[in-house]
């Protein structure tokens, strides 16, 4: 049976999203964005210092109505969004949404079936807009399938990320 729900809702353990922004280099003025805040995990570990900025669907807030400029989208994206009439892997699309928005990072929380959409040309399209990607957190959570990645990108324009664009 489908499931009639095209977002797909797996909360953050708090204190592994206390743990993961830890990795984040923020700074206290820095305005952070939660766009998928579901029960809060990554929003409420948000230093206390800084602007917040969040959508939750759920509470009638699309990720596409936030308004004001922000520094940071930290959050755990949805895995699949309905877009275009269909579904699809929803890890590239939204970085590629926000790389295009947001000041100085981005951090998702991401499987390997997310990871695995950085193909080359899209690495390279990041390189090209001055992205890299800095950091990667490896961790896992017992309910959810598999590993999990914490990949953390800035607007800085190197990367320790490389690709290679032929086809071999």
């Amino acid at each position: 049976m489908a499931d009639a729900d095209p977002y797909m809702f797996h909360q953050t353990p708090a204190e592994l999203a206390k743990e993961l922004v830890g990795f984040v280099d923020l700074s206290d003025t820095d305005v952070l964005c939660e766009p998928f805040r579901g029960e809060g995990a990554f929003y409420n570990a948000f230093p206390a210092v800084n602007p917040k900025l969040w959508g939750e669907i759920k509470k009638g807030v699309d990720y596409r109505d936030i308004s004001g400029g922000y520094d940071w989208v930290i959050t755990n994206p949805p895995f699949r969004l309905e877009t275009g009439g269909k579904r699809v892997n929803a890890f590239w699309y939204l970085l590629d949404y926000y790389t295009q928005r947001a000041r100085k990072g981005v951090a998702f929380l991401a499987n390997d079936r997310c990871f695995a959409t950085l193909t080359p040309r899209r690495v390279d399209l990041l390189k090209t807009r001055g992205w890299g990607i800095q950091r990667i957190v490896v961790c896992s959570v017992k309910k959810w399938r598999g590993r999990y990645f914490f990949v953390i990108l800035t607007r800085t324009g190197d990367s320790f990320f490389n690709h290679l664009l032929t086809n071999y």
